[in-house]
């Protein structure tokens, strides 16, 4: 799992069509070896993007981890936001880039290692974040976003509760005030709201 995190790969090229509905919405997106949940759309970003309440997220809209591109397309497509799309993995970014004219939507994709790229600050940051990474990696996206959001700005991720969900609760509540807006199948997707 860890090739998911890492700037290049040595894993051949099998790119590949998939459809998927969110929302009752219908999208295409290229995928390929070498990237997360390349044969459909994971019940955990599906989860993640249909308990969204779309007609708050508005402004400067940052994907976290944007793999080949469902989470910032889709909120590009449905909201009137800026959105940046951020990946360390070179496959996974050129077929986001791909994904994103594919589906018509105007977004800023870019190569970045957790924030080193990220010069400007958000009104949301959104993702599904690379939980097999570990603890301290982890911990540094989802505490780091703090320093990106802008003030009241709000990180909203999926986890699943065998993934240390409750315990990951408890720790973002150290920083943020946060708020758990949908439970599904063991997923809980997790609002966190800077003060």
């Amino acid at each position: 799992m860890a090739y998911y995190f890492d700037k290049f790969t040595d894993v051949d090229s099998n790119e590949q069509l998939i459809t998927c509905r969110i929302n009752n919405q219908m999208y295409k997106f290229y995928t390929d070896n070498n990237v997360f949940s390349k044969k459909y759309l994971d019940f955990g970003t599906r989860s993640l993007l249909e308990s969204l309440e779309l007609t708050s997220i508005k402004g400067d809209i940052l994907d976290f981890g944007c793999g080949y591109g469902p989470i910032g397309i889709y909120i590009k497509h449905n909201c009137n936001c800026d959105i940046d799309m951020i990946d360390i993995n070179e496959r996974a970014l050129n077929l986001a880039k791909k994904n994103a004219k594919l589906n018509m939507v105007k977004v800023n994709i870019f190569e970045s290692d957790v924030y080193s790229k990220v010069s400007k600050k958000y009104d949301y940051i959104i993702t599904n974040p690379p939980i097999r990474v570990g603890k301290d990696i982890l911990y540094s996206i989802l505490l780091g976003a703090y320093v990106h959001l802008k003030k009241l700005g709000c990180l909203i991720f999926v986890v699943h509760k065998d993934q240390g969900a409750k315990s990951l609760i408890k720790k973002m509540a150290e920083l943020y005030d946060v708020e758990i807006i949908n439970k599904n199948k063991g997923f809980f997707v997790i609002k966190c709201q800077k003060a």
